[in-house]
Order: C-alpha cells, then sequence, then structure tokens
C-alpha cells in the first residue's frame, strides 16, 4: 500500500521495505535529452582538456552562465528529472554517473559497458582512480536492484586495482550478487577490458534500510 503526497510522490508502507525512500514516478526522456546530455559531457572533455585565451574563455564564460540562467527556471525536486532514471541512455542520463550502456539487468547480475573519457584523466592516460569507485557503487546499486533486494544503502565498499584502467577504451563491467543475509546483500564485480583483461575488481556490502529511515 502507498499513500499519495502534496508532491506527487508517494510515501510507502513498511510493507514494501522502501525504507524512508518516497516512491518516485518514472520521468520519461524527451527526443533532445540524450543530445542535450551528450553535449554536457562534451563540455566537461573540453572543459578539462583546452587551454583558451582569456578575451575568448571571457566569452565562453559568459554564454555558459547564459545557459545556466536558462535552465535555472526549469529545476525541480529530486526524482522529477529525467536525469539518472532513463536506463535507456549512457549513463541513464545522469552527468554524474560515467556515461555507460546498461547490457544485462536481472537477477543474474548486470553488465553494463563504456569508456572513461577525457573529463575522468587522472594522469599519464590513465583513468582517475577515484572515478572507479563511483563505477563499482553504481554497479552494486543496480544489482541489488536487479536481483530483487529492496532499496539499500553502500555500508562498505573495497576496490582492488589490477592494472591501470586506460580512457577512450570499450571496456566491460559486471557485478553480481554472492550471498544474502538478513538485511545485507553482498556484491561483487570485475572491470575487465574486451579482451578479458582484468583492470579492477571490487566487493560491497549492501544494507537494506530500516522503515522510515532515509
Amino acid at each position: 500500500m502507498s499513500e499519495q503526497t502534496a508532491d506527487g510522490t508517494e510515501s510507502v508502507t513498511d510493507g514494501e521495505k522502501r525504507g524512508g525512500f518516497p516512491r518516485f514516478r518514472h520521468t520519461p526522456a524527451g527526443p533532445d535529452f540524450g543530445r542535450f546530455v551528450e553535449a554536457m559531457r562534451r563540455l566537461q572533455d573540453l572543459a578539462v582538456s583546452t587551454n583558451v585565451p582569456d578575451d575568448v574563455l571571457a566569452d565562453i564564460a559568459t554564454q555558459a552562465e547564459e545557459l545556466a540562467d536558462r535552465l535555472t527556471p526549469y529545476e525541480v525536486p529530486e526524482g522529477k528529472s529525467p536525469a539518472g532514471s532513463n536506463i535507456q541512455l549512457p549513463g541513464r542520463g545522469s552527468l554524474l554517473m560515467l556515461p555507460w550502456m546498461v547490457e544485462k539487468f536481472d537477477t543474474e547480475g548486470v553488465r553494463s559497458t563504456g569508456v572513461f573519457r577525457r573529463y575522468h584523466l587522472g594522469g599519464n592516460g590513465a583513468a582517475h582512480g577515484g572515478v572507479l569507485p563511483l563505477l563499482f557503487d553504481d554497479v552494486f546499486g543496480m544489482t541489488v536492484h536487479a536481483g530483487g533486494r529492496p532499496i539499500s544503502r553502500t555500508g562498505y565498499l573495497h576496490i582492488n586495482y589490477r592494472a591501470i584502467t586506460p580512457l577512450n577504451t570499450q571496456l566491460v563491467i559486471e557485478g553480481k550478487v554472492d550471498r544474502v543475509e538478513g538485511r545485507k546483500t553482498f556484491v561483487s564485480a570485475r572491470l575487465t577490458d574486451l579482451d578479458g583483461k582484468l583492470l579492477a575488481d571490487g566487493e560491497a556490502l549492501m544494507i537494506e534500510l530500516l522503515p522510515g529511515q532515509p
């Protein structure tokens, strides 16, 4: 059972095992949303890989500020934007998430493919070590959901860096549920290149939220 609230979300009873999470309605992405997100990703890449003359940069900064001003009137609360919930888009349409595509999402696990872009550079052509935990944590969250487990938070996350993770190279990450102990879901994942070379692996503990727990 659920109950409609004033802001259009639903407050969910304990029986639905969502903790304190409201049930957000899916917001479909419009026909140009994917194009918009990719343009923003390209700007991110260029922002960290260009050396722009001051006079040109001043003009670009003004245009960026004008774009932000145009977007501001359309800002919405959590759960109302198409960003983050459209699985058919890279990174599900979220600029925070890596622009990877989900290829498998079922009770056996999750598989996603994609590349680390210039924006993710750590140094000497390698992906920044800090973006790998983001990728793994996102996959672990999807793995728990695909496995039919209740909404959970990350209890711990451990990553082993096995080899240099390159930029602009198609990679694969696969996650699975290893075991369940009450509220605890233990998950693991492997990041490889298309030839199967192991770049990183990791494990995590995902803990089911208690009723009302945010």
